[in-house]
């Protein structure tokens, strides 16, 4: 009777010899998936993606165009049914769209602060760097994607209504508007709009919550000038003085050549203002950022 051996348990077979590129961080493997070095363009497009497919953004800037575009037509309508030409004798036409503008940047400031702060609420910021681990890289497409967008529709919408109130108004006895009134009433105004965003935006990035720094951005918006109204003393003049000449009311009323204190800022000082602020704000957040976890 003869026993049966068992066979001899048999060597795997050797891995692919797959030659690593000179230089290549693993030896002895190429991956077979081409990899390309990221930049900033990968994180544009992904930044660019994440706007534009949350609700958040829809919301915002429609109700933005809506405020824009409906309050400047119907400031224009009122003033055309209510004027003659000898009280619009003069006048800049394109100043009516203040209005409008000074509601509507409500929600360019919230749209900004969503941006960042909605990924720390829902934890998305954990995703996002360790898909992009350069922060600066982050902060950086974040802030130009937002940008481009605040500013291409608030200059499509001030554009808008600057066109029809000169339409509506230059037949009521109100002036001609030059060619650098209509550059500051469209193109400048949209710079500061899309600049207040972006502030609003870096706020959002250091407070981390949204409902924080939605208000902090609506008290920087409304809250000097609301206190210097109620600043009756004469001892307080002075504060009641630089509070006026300096909110964000007097100074998007610049642009307008129509500004609300004898004083202060003019031309093109707002932009100027708003794009040192923004630049001090966004250093800290990247501070910030660097040195804080996700």
């Amino acid at each position: 009777m003869s026993t049966h051996q068992p066979p001899m348990p048999q060597a795997p077979a050797p891995a692919p010899d797959w030659q690593a590129a000179p230089g290549g961080p693993y030896p002895g493997y190429t991956s077979p998936i081409p990899v390309v070095r990221t930049h900033l363009g990968h994180a544009l497009a992904s930044e660019w993606t994440k706007i534009k497919s949350v609700r958040s953004t829809m919301w915002t800037l429609g109700v933005f165009v809506l405020l824009v575009v409906g309050i400047g037509l119907l400031s224009g309508a009122l003033v055309e049914a209510n004027s003659d030409s000898e009280s619009l004798s003069g006048e800049n036409p394109l100043s009516f769209g203040f209005f409008g503008l000074l509601l509507g940047s409500i929600c360019i400031i919230t749209l900004g602060v969503l941006t960042t702060a909605s990924e720390y609420g829902t934890g998305m910021i954990r995703t996002t760097m360790t898909a992009c681990p350069s922060r600066a890289r982050v902060l950086a497409a974040k802030s130009i994607v937002f940008f481009t967008v605040a500013f291409v529709f608030a200059l499509a919408t001030s554009g808008l209504v600057a066109m029809v109130h000169a339409s509506m108004l230059e037949s009521t006895g109100a002036r001609t508007p030059t060619g650098s009134e209509w550059f500051k009433a469209t193109v400048g105004i949209s710079l500061y709009i899309a600049l207040l965003g972006l502030l609003s935006l870096l706020i959002g990035s250091v407070i981390r919550h949204s409902a924080g720094a939605i208000t902090i951005m609506i008290g920087v918006l409304l809250a000097p000038l609301v206190l210097a109204l109620f600043m009756f003393t004469e001892s307080l003049s002075a504060v009641r003085d630089a509070l006026l000449e300096y909110s964000i009311p007097n100074q998007m009323s610049v642009f307008y050549s129509n500004s609300l204190s004898e004083s202060g800022p003019s031309g093109w000082d707002p932009l100027w203002i708003m794009l040192g602020v923004t630049a001090a704000v966004f250093a800290g957040a990247y501070a910030l950022l660097q040195s804080r976890d996700v």
